[in-house]
């Protein structure tokens, strides 16, 4: 059995959109000395900040954070650019004696940096990717829930590069993504992590502080922030939920209010996606905020940090 003790220690907190992951996290951070590093795929843009619930100015004083605000919207930020610069940030806080602490919904950005081997490290071929990208997005993925339905159920149709690494990862291993996936978390971890998932086992609880949300935003200027951006239509900052259903209404594709409702919708399905990528996870700890009041999930993170 691993000696976990002369591992570097890591505590995340992921779990679905509006489950109170940054507040959680800022909490933590300040009771323990921590950092933050942002797990958060959206949350790397430039300006991009109401509509990725972005910590306030206030937040990001009271505790140093790091992956966020750092490339401007119209670049495309893969998933092991994340890694490289995460795992930088992981060593500077630990060499400084801090806990680093990463907080956001992108599972698989998180697992990137938890994990040794993985996604990133599964065989490439140009020439699959070039072939499989001549297929319409409806063809790849028909065939991706053919051979692979767990992953489908985790990856959007129009997601196109995630939908075509999933196929060439078969097409060149004969393995599907997802057991490729579970194969290589079986490899050594160079931290000790303890990963906590707040999840609502009331769905309506959830979906109620979802429509919320997005309600504030609207009021909190979405709409401006949208308008300055000027957001490409094939960039992935410009698919991300909020901004795309926003420059339609700019567009006259929608009215405001079904905009905002289409967000909405938007926002629940990817919350059904966040909580469906950890339910197999065998390391996360399960925390509901339905059962527990703030201050309890707050001391059982703690004790969860701080345990030998």
């Amino acid at each position: 059995m691993e000696n976990l003790s002369t591992k570097k220690k890591i505590l995340a907190i992921s779990g679905p959109t509006a489950v109170g992951k940054t507040a959680l996290a800022i909490r933590v951070a300040e009771e323990l000395g921590g950092e933050i590093i942002s797990c958060d795929s959206m949350q790397i843009y430039k300006g991009m900040d109401i509509g990725t619930a972005k910590p306030t100015r206030e937040e990001l004083a009271r505790v140093p954070h790091h992956m966020i605000d750092v490339v401007s919207p119209d670049v495309d930020f893969s998933c092991a650019e994340y890694k490289a610069m995460a795992t930088e940030a992981v060593e500077d806080i630990i060499s400084r004696g801090k806990l680093p602490i990463f907080c956001g919904g992108t599972g698989l950005y998180l697992e990137s940096v938890l994990y040794n081997g993985g996604f990133s490290e599964a065989p490439a071929d140009k020439a699959v990717r070039e072939r499989l990208a001549a297929n319409s997005p409806e063809e790849n993925w028909k065939r991706l829930i053919d051979i692979d339905p767990d992953a489908a159920s985790k990856t959007h149709m129009n997601n196109l590069p995630r939908v075509i690494r999933a196929l060439e990862i078969y097409d060149l291993t004969g393995i599907t993504k997802t057991e490729w996936d579970r194969l290589s978390k079986e490899k050594t971890s160079d931290y000790d992590s303890r990963v906590i998932v707040l999840y609502a086992s009331d769905r309506n609880f959830l979906y109620d502080r979802i429509n919320r949300r997005v309600d504030i935003m609207i009021e909190d200027g979405l709409l401006e922030e949208v308008r300055a951006l000027s957001l490409k239509k094939n960039s992935t900052a410009g698919q991300a939920i909020g901004y795309k259903e926003i420059t339609e209404y700019f567009e006259g594709r929608s009215t405001l209010e079904e905009a905002i409702e289409k967000i909405k919708q938007a926002s629940r399905n990817y919350a059904k996606r966040q909580q469906t990528w950890w339910r197999h996870s065998r390391e996360a700890k399960f925390v509901d905020i339905c059962d527990k009041n703030f201050e309890n999930i707050v001391n059982f993170a703690i004790s969860l940090a701080e345990s030998d």
